[in-house]
């Protein structure tokens, strides 16, 4: 019964409060608003706290367990692991830079190779074009142009020259000037002519003259002086001859027409100056030169001291077989002080007059040899039994005049750029003097 009176006591018994962490609740008062209710919640937590803790703790126990190892202060060791990280950022920042700049070298490279290889294609295609027109169309208009010139020619007047002559009978020395020429027919398609004199003496032609070029004119003022050395003996048997030819780069250049003066009808005790009208040249008799013409195109790289010659073709060039044919090739030799340094040779055209190579050659000379140099342009004759035999030659080079001066010097006016033009191939007693 005892037991039973206390286990109703406790029951009975008001519970005692709980004596938790839990945040107070303020009782709300009639005066009080419900927007005024404040609630303490503790800002951090116990398990942020011990992280916190175990991770300051463990970088102390690295730096006490180096500190103790190396024997240096505490500062000593935070200044050492500071420098080594210094030390890897760089070293990662240095290949990431390499890695970059190879990158860029390597697609530069493969620009500037495909920038090349196009540029070489459209200098082919244009050159292919301008120097190798259609056979049939070439025909066609050669027989047009041949009926239309005849016809033109027997009407219209070809203009007129004025020279002047002087004797020195003490130094034997004739001095030759062209002056001018007016009233020029036009030779191109826009009716301007691109005029130049050349001047020799018939009938040896050992030494010949070219004045400048005008562009674009019909009446062309020179002003050139060009001196004969002529014993007074040998006057009289010698022939002086103004021609006067149109300029085109790209195909032969055409004449326009010339005066003759035999010197054994002048009077050179006096100084003579005239105006003579120009004549037309009928058929081979006025071809100045009949060994053919041939064309190629000259380019120069200063910085990488490379020369390079590009045979594209050869056209009317002269009969030197039996069947009224040729098997041609050329040879071009680089000349330094009058000694061949170095010679190539083309592959060989059997049985034409008119060959096509297209054929490249290279050579080294240094920027402080190009104006020393000279390029000799051969053409020969093949022949398998006997000796080959040279048709004709052109020289190039600063010792050069006439159009291959000009062809010279417009390579080296526009360096990395091919110049292509035609020449005409001069003899061995020409291309002598030129070399000399």
């Amino acid at each position: 019964m005892a037991v039973a009176v206390r286990r109703k006591r406790e029951m009975t018994s008001s519970p005692e409060p709980l004596t938790t962490d839990l945040p107070k609740i303020e009782p709300i008062t009639g005066d009080q608003d419900t927007a005024s209710t404040t609630v303490t919640i503790p800002t951090s937590s116990p398990v942020t706290q011990f992280v916190t803790e175990a991770s300051e703790n463990f970088e102390e126990k690295i730096i006490d367990v180096i500190a103790k190892k190396t024997h240096l202060p505490m500062w000593g060791v935070v200044a050492l692991l500071i420098i080594i990280c210094a030390i890897c950022v760089c070293l990662c920042i240095c290949c990431l830079k390499r890695m970059c700049r190879r990158k860029r070298k390597d697609s530069k490279k493969s620009l500037k190779g495909a920038v090349d290889l196009k540029s070489v294609q459209i200098l082919g295609g244009s050159y292919k074009e301008k120097v190798q027109p259609d056979m049939e169309d070439l025909q066609d208009n050669m027989e047009c142009n041949d009926i239309d010139q005849d016809s033109a020619k027997s009407d219209m007047k070809l203009g007129r020259l004025q020279y002047k002559l002087d004797y020195d009978f003490n130094t034997s020395n004739l001095a030759v000037t062209v002056i001018q020429a007016e009233d020029l027919p036009g030779m191109d398609m826009s009716g301007t002519s691109d005029p130049y004199v050349k001047v020799y003496l018939l009938p040896d032609k050992k030494k010949k003259y070219e004045t400048k070029v005008h562009r674009k004119t019909l009446n062309p003022v020179f002003n050139e002086t060009f001196n004969f050395k002529i014993p007074y003996s040998e006057i009289s048997s010698k022939t002086l001859v103004f021609a006067t030819f149109d300029f085109d780069r790209f195909s032969k250049h055409d004449q326009i027409g010339e005066v003759k003066i035999p010197l054994n009808t002048v009077d050179l005790a006096q100084t003579i100056e005239e105006w003579k009208e120009l004549t037309s040249v009928e058929g081979e008799q006025g071809q100045e030169n009949k060994l053919g013409d041939i064309c190629f195109s000259l380019r120069y790289v200063p910085t990488a001291g490379k020369l390079t010659i590009v045979i594209l073709e050869a056209k009317n060039l002269k009969k030197m077989d039996v069947g009224g044919l040729s098997d041609p090739y050329v040879k071009i030799a680089l000349m330094l002080n009058g000694k061949r340094i170095k010679k190539k040779k083309t592959s060989i055209k059997k049985c034409t007059l008119n060959p096509y190579y297209n054929e490249s050659f290279t050579f080294e000379v240094p920027f402080e040899q190009i104006q020393k140099v000279q390029l000799v342009i051969t053409v020969v004759d093949y022949d398998r039994i006997g000796t080959s035999e040279p048709i004709g030659k052109v020289v190039m080079g600063c010792n050069a005049s006439g159009t291959e001066l000009r062809h010279w010097m417009d390579m080296l006016a526009s360096p990395r750029r091919p110049i292509a033009q035609w020449h005409s191939l001069k003899d061995q007693i020409e291309s002598a003097d030129n070399l000399n």
